[in-house]
């Protein structure tokens, strides 16, 4: 008997037809007009062999109690009843927080587990551990957390950069050129927080370009724009100084807007000096830029004045700053865009992330949307998300973050729920070392994902499939009814009813659950919400039968309008009120890897540094087309894309020729660092001398009691460095990192990514 409902996950809205328990087959939401092909992923996930279908201990950690122990990730498993695994746990948090303080537990919930605003994963478990009495947190994302730190200092703001940025419907009636710091990427459009429901950026750009509207993409890879564009590829790594010289022009040429320079922004004298070359003898022309970024001189001087010739948007795509000093290539765009004058002009301006995620574009909400309280967490300690290695192996050492001096707090129990930082995090070798010495680990779960293997106690929760919830996004016009399409798979628990009986075992049940079920507490935080609205809504009984409700958006807009108009009204939330070009705080740090100014920093790994010798291929590890991170990375379409049951690594054909490779050739991917083996595609637009292997293929190692064991699957992330942006904002470094390519000798071995562990019954 097969059945159909809509639902929503964070890549799109669909219709699902279920049968005998599971996922039989998708359609995307009427009216999507690009719709993801991640949906593919969807049927037969409920029942996939990778679900954790058992609360299930570390046998070590059974036998022998909590503590250090380098066997995570190689040791077997105990099933428990969810009665003993609630009293072990709720033990063992007792514990901590009696022998160690609260300060001791790390709710590290990083992720995308479930596009509901209930059933969310991070709200859930920071909402218990508030109730705890607190944890140590984490500030900012692995996708922005040099953008995190970097903007609000010199623009003031951060989520506005997206959630009200110049609209597709603005650029494609007004702009003239668009101008790509690492393109526009449609495979990153799919996906947005809480969810989405239309695709509208390939449909916005082919509009533009029919309007007469041009694209320049600079990024080494072809495909980081969908259709015709202007295709430079620069040597990845070298956008900033590409942006200083195209601003020398600027300036040289007497084309830069002094008036607004003067009207809207602070510190522009200062930074021409550095342009200019005043301060360090080195002028930043095209043709000192030229052999940096491999672009002809005249070619940048050829673009800077076409930029200046039009209306003009300068965009910088999230994974500019994904690498070492990637606080400067957001704040040079800004400044590019400062100099042209155009900011707060229709189809003119500034963009950060369009081609990253689908939200940059779209018309944002006039109103909020429901959410689950979370309580106030008393705990203070904090790290930069990227720096989770370094806490577990350093407790106690300083540690500089944006402008303060911190200390890395003893962290004895990581609480994890919700992510996967297999997918996110730099150096698995150090990562999993530094796993190793908390005194335990608890992973929620629905699949034994890497940090499920390497977890003490595992507890099985359900997919956003197998409960009832609801969802929308702050840019999307749809707050969508997420039904329960099938019941429960095995032993699979909601999180809240997790943590209810966890609350209840440390006396705080009553507080976290404020006597509602989950169902309750559905219709609650509607009708909560509902009244804080100047507009109707329906009842939630008939919210919930209509399975949608359309809600009301700001239309027109263009980023930093309104401060353009009136710039004492509408000061920036910076020092100055103004555009920062230069700060005079982030000067005051006195950081040596972050200047008061835009400025170019050589980067550790690229092309033109010493290491390349060694390691002559630059490899980008951005997102996959295939799924969203590491998500249902065992599904049919993630599956699809494989080669040779492994990550596709994609070459220019020069350098698999130089190496002897063919197509679907299995190679080992290495540095000094690591190792991963990977299936190679050949692709023309992908730049000489950069591979390109995407994140989220599930750690898979070769010897799981081995470390730096090579993966098997093609996690990119055994190769990449695990140092911060730069002291100011420690971001994550892990989108670039220099490698050697070899075909691999003998038989490959076998990708058991997706199998569970060795579970023994009680």
């Amino acid at each position: 008997m097969a059945s159909a409902s809509s639902s929503l996950t964070h890549w799109g809205a669909f219709t699902a037809t279920v049968r005998d328990g599971d996922v039989a087959a998708v359609r995307p939401l009427s009216g999507d007009t690009d719709p993801s092909p991640a949906l593919g992923n969807l049927p037969g996930s409920v029942r996939h062999p990778s679900r954790v279908t058992t609360p299930a201990v570390r046998r070590g950690w059974l036998e022998h109690g909590p503590g250090p122990d380098a066997r995570r990730g190689a040791d077997g498993f105990v099933a428990v009843s969810w009665d003993e695994l609630t009293e072990l746990l709720a033990g063992e948090l007792r514990r901590v927080v009696d022998t160690h303080g609260n300060e001791a537990i790390y709710g590290g919930s990083y992720g995308w587990a479930s596009a509901g605003r209930f059933h969310h994963a991070q709200s859930q478990l920071h909402r218990f551990l508030n109730g705890l009495g607190g944890y140590t947190f984490s500030r900012h994302s692995y996708s922005l957390g040099a953008t995190g730190v970097i903007m609000p200092r010199v623009v003031g703001t951060h989520d506005d950069l997206f959630k009200r940025s110049t609209q597709w419907d603005v650029i494609v009636e007004n702009t003239d050129l668009l101008v790509c710091f690492g393109g526009l990427a449609p495979k990153n459009t799919a996906v947005n927080h809480g969810g989405t429901t239309a695709h509208p950026a390939r449909d916005a750009l082919n509009r533009f370009r029919d309007r007469g509207g041009r694209i320049v993409s600079l990024s080494p890879l072809r495909d980081d724009v969908a259709g015709p564009c202007d295709w430079f590829a620069p040597v990845p790594g070298t956008d900033v100084a590409t942006m200083l010289a195209l601003a020398h022009v600027l300036a040289t040429e007497s084309l830069v807007d002094r008036d607004f320079l003067a009207t809207y922004c602070t510190g522009y004298q200062r930074f021409e000096r550095y342009l200019l070359g005043a301060t360090d003898g080195v002028p930043k022309s095209p043709r000192w830029a030229a052999p940096i970024c491999g672009l002809a001189a005249d070619d940048l001087s050829a673009l800077a004045r076409r930029m200046a010739a039009g209306r003009t948007i300068v965009t910088v795509s999230w994974s500019l700053q994904r690498t070492r000093h990637g606080e400067q290539a957001p704040w040079m765009g800004l400044t590019l865009a400062a100099m042209l004058g155009q900011i707060g002009l229709p189809g003119g301006g500034f963009g950060h992330g369009y081609g990253s995620m689908n939200e940059p574009g779209l018309a944002p909400l006039r109103c909020g949307l429901p959410r689950l309280p979370q309580g106030v967490n008393p705990v203070s300690s904090f790290i930069p998300v990227a720096a989770v290695s370094d806490m577990l192996l350093q407790p106690g050492e300083p540690f500089d973050y944006n402008g303060s001096r911190l200390r890395y707090p003893d962290i004895r129990l990581v609480h994890w729920a919700g992510g996967n930082p297999f997918h996110h995090h730099q150096n698995i070798p150090r990562l999993r070392r530094a796993l190793s010495r908390p005194d335990t680990v608890v992973v929620h779960d629905p699949y034994w994902t890497a940090m499920a293997k390497h977890a003490d106690i595992v507890v099985p929760s359900t997919t956003s499939l197998e409960r009832e919830d609801f969802s929308g996004s702050r840019n999307d016009p749809l707050l969508m009814a997420m039904p329960q399409l099938t019941r429960p798979y095995a032993q699979a628990r909601d999180d809240y009813e997790t943590f209810t009986a966890l609350a209840t075992r440390l006396g705080f049940g009553d507080r976290f659950t404020e006597g509602r079920s989950a169902a309750q507490w559905l219709r609650h935080l509607y009708q909560t919400w509902a009244q804080t609205l100047d507009f109707g809504v329906p009842s939630f009984d008939d919210f919930w039968r209509a399975g949608r409700l359309r809600l009301p958006t700001e239309e027109g807009l263009t980023l930093l309008a309104d401060f353009r108009a009136d710039p004492q009204r509408h000061r920036l939330a910076t020092p100055s009120g103004l555009i920062e070009i230069f700060s005079r705080d982030i000067d005051g740090f006195g950081y040596d890897d972050c200047a008061g100014h835009p400025k170019w920093f050589e980067p550790t790994e690229w092309l033109g540094g010493p290491r390349a010798t060694r390691y002559p291929l630059h490899l980008l590890a951005n997102q996959p087309a295939s799924r969203l991170h590491s998500q249902l990375d065992g599904g049919p379409a993630s599956q699809r894309s494989k080669v040779a049951g492994r990550e596709p690594i994609r070459m220019n054909p020069a350098d698999a020729a130089a190496r002897g490779l063919t197509p679907g050739d299995v190679v080992r991917v290495f540095n000094d660092r690591g190792a991963c083996l990977a299936g190679v595609v050949l692709d023309a637009g992908v730049r000489e001398r950069v591979v390109q292997l995407s994140t989220g293929a599930w750690f898979d190692p070769a010897d799981p009691a081995d470390p730096d064991s090579m993966c098997v699957h093609g996690n990119p992330n055994v190769l990449t460095d695990d140092v911060g942006t730069s002291a100011l904002a420690h971001g994550c470094t892990g989108a670039h990192v220099l490698v050697e390519v070899c075909k691999h000798a003998g038989e490959p071995p076998p990708v058991r990514a997706h199998q569970p562990p060795v579970i023994a019954p009680r």
